[in-house]
């Protein structure tokens, strides 16, 4: 599975953006898909997820309330709706994909594919 985002840049704080990711096959049922971002220094964190079995969504505490995951499944397209967006949500992002996901944390397991990343600047 080829993962391939866009959408990333530079914004001023309280401002938005959307990432998108698109797959190179459909996504199954079995499957998460996620978002994990990484600052310079700091350890990936894993930000929002989507599991294809029931549309379950995940976010991390850092995010939840601002980011919004959703996908189009006739596009392959994952996306991850970022709103106020602050100077400490700066890092890469990256998309990820999660062969068979059911009764692991879609937030912290290690992922099968990934996708090169796409910068995001916030500054205040």
């Amino acid at each position: 599975v080829q993962l391939v985002e866009s959408g990333g840049g530079s914004v001023q704080a309280g401002g938005s953006l959307r990432l998108s990711c698109a797959a190179s096959e459909y996504t199954y049922s079995t499957y998460c898909r996620g978002w994990f971002r990484q600052a310079p220094g700091k350890e990936r964190e894993g930000v929002a997820a989507i599991y294809f079995g029931d549309y379950s969504t995940y976010y991390s505490d850092s995010v939840k309330g601002r980011f919004t995951i959703s996908q189009d499944n006739a596009k392959n397209t994952l996306y991850l709706q970022m709103n106020s967006l602050k100077p400490e949500d700066t890092a890469m992002y990256y998309c990820a994909a999660l062969v068979k996901c059911m009764g692991k944390d879609p937030l912290h397991h290690e992922y099968n594919y990934w996708g090169q990343g796409t910068q995001v600047t916030v500054s205040s």
